[in-house]
């Protein structure tokens, strides 16, 4: 019966590397995004590069030179998301990713996750970033032709502001 038992319990063990799975696919994206916001940077780069050469001027330049750049960095958020579920998921299931540590053995903090917690916490306030990222994309395009307008806009930013102090202070003792 002992011997029952403990198979089952290697057997039970061993469905840990089903992980792997999300760890492989969660890179492949992270890779993905990385990729396509580069390739973002570099259209909205040729796009300045030949409207300066030709001496044009395009209505809203400006904007839409922002905008793109903002949803690449976005892009590249997104990605540090996969990125750092793809380790965090590895490192709690599978192994310490032993090359993140240093020559005084102290782990890298940026990889130090010792409960899902902890990755929860630190892939939320990523995703709060991107959502940030996200809204200052939307107001730099919106068009305000009314005062009570631009107070909602301050509001809104102070609001923004002020969850993004208390989220820094998550965690921090």
């Amino acid at each position: 019966m002992k011997w029952l038992e403990q198979s089952f319990e290697w057997s039970l063990w061993a469905t840990r590397f089903m992980v792997l799975l999300a760890v492989i696919f969660g890179l492949i994206g992270a890779v993905v995004l990385f990729i396509v916001a580069s390739f973002d940077v570099y259209h909205v780069s040729t796009f300045v590069f030949d409207v300066y050469v030709n001496h044009l001027h395009p209505n809203k330049f400006h904007e839409k030179v922002v905008g793109e750049i903002i949803g690449a960095v976005d892009l590249y958020l997104i990605g540090v998301v996969m990125l750092l579920f793809s380790f965090g998921l590895y490192e709690l299931f599978i192994s310490d990713i032993d090359v993140a540590k240093t020559d005084d053995e102290r782990q890298n903090k940026i990889l130090s996750i010792h409960s899902l917690d902890q990755l929860k916490d630190k892939i939320s306030k990523v995703i709060v970033m991107v959502l940030v990222v996200g809204f200052f994309k939307k107001v730099g395009l919106a068009e305000y032709t009314q005062p009570l307008e631009l107070f909602y806009l301050a509001l809104s930013i102070t609001a923004v502001s002020v969850g993004l102090y208390f989220l820094s202070k998550v965690g921090k003792h």
